[in-house]
Parts: structure tokens; sequence; C-alpha cells
């Protein structure tokens, strides 16, 4: 099976791997290596603000929608190319212990090792995807029209105790394929 991000089947998302080296070559996260690691330009625009998550988001974080949230909101591109819109929204007290993921530029690893340096390691991760219809601004954006139909992964990380860290909710444009592998023994 291929590696790489970008080939005939557009671009791939290997759950296989991604976590465990989201750091390789410096990279800043795991989209950043699995685009590198396919010889392509990987960039990412990124807004950082605080909130309060939509009840959904909310329930999957454990807390209230009042509660505040540290929302990290992240255009993907490889090369000029947007291909994944991705939220992330973290709770206040995981970013008061690793401050570093309200920041614009979260260094080599991303969240997921800030959060572990903090001693918040996520050890679980689940994701769920679906089948969504583009919202408008998601059409205008990834350049399909509103209402075609789009992938959307629900990423929720935790730790060792099931303390929830994170939750992402990424928005696939056209081309992706997702691999993961399950062990069977």
């Amino acid at each position: 099976m291929p590696s790489n991000i970008i080939g005939a089947e557009g671009i791939i998302r290997d759950a296989r791997s991604r976590y465990r080296q989201r750091a390789e070559g410096g990279a800043h996260g795991a989209f950043e290596a699995e685009t590198k690691r396919a010889g392509q330009t990987p960039r990412a625009e990124v807004e950082v603000n605080r909130g309060s998550a939509p009840a959904a988001i909310a329930a999957l974080l454990g807390g209230n929608s009042t509660a505040e949230v540290v929302i990290r909101k992240r255009r993907m591109y490889v090369g000029e190319r947007l291909v994944q819109l991705a939220d992330t929204y973290i709770p206040a007290s995981v970013a008061e212990a690793a401050p570093t993921v309200a920041e614009l530029d979260t260094g080599e690893g991303g969240i997921i090792s800030r959060m572990a340096d903090a001693g918040l390691a996520q050890t679980s991760v689940v994701e769920d995807v679906a089948q969504v219809r583009a919202s408008a601004e998601q059409a205008s954006a990834l350049g399909v029209s509103e209402g075609d139909s789009l992938l959307a992964i629900t990423h929720v990380g935790q730790t060792e105790s099931g303390q929830v860290v994170e939750v992402t909710h990424h928005v696939l444009g056209p081309g992706w394929t997702l691999r993961y592998g399950v062990p069977l023994n």
C-alpha cells in the first residue's frame, strides 16, 4: 500500500502512523509530516481564540456549552490547494497546563506533543467519520457546491485516565482517502 499523502487516489490520511510520526522531520503536526513525506508542501492558516464550543463538541469534552475552551481554527493546504478545514476545541484547564496550545505556532509535533510535555499525553483516540453536506461557508472555501457530500472526522483525544483533552472536527475537501489498520491478533 502506498503511504504518500497525494497519489493517484488523491490525498491519503493514514491513521496507522500519523500520530506517532507527527514530529517527523521537525513537522508541527501529523498533517505537515504526512504532506512532507509525500514530497508536497503543506501550509496552514491558523486562528486561535477563546470561546464556547458547540453543544455537540462540549458534550464530547464532558462539559457544557458555556464552558470556556481554546478554539484553534485551521485552513490546511497542500501547495495552494485548500484541502481541509479543522477546528480544535481544547478545555481551558488543558490550555492552562500546556499554554503553547493557545499559540499560533505550537512547535514540533503540534498540540499533541505540547499536551504530552505537560503530562497530558493522549493514549487513546477515537475518530468518527461521517458524510456531511457542505454548508455555504464550507462549499465556498473548499470549491464545492453547497449541499455536496464531504467527509468529516470528529477526533476525540483522551489521556490514560480518560480525560478528554481535545476534540477536533475536520471537514475534508474532495479527493481524500482515509486509511485505517486493525490488528487481528
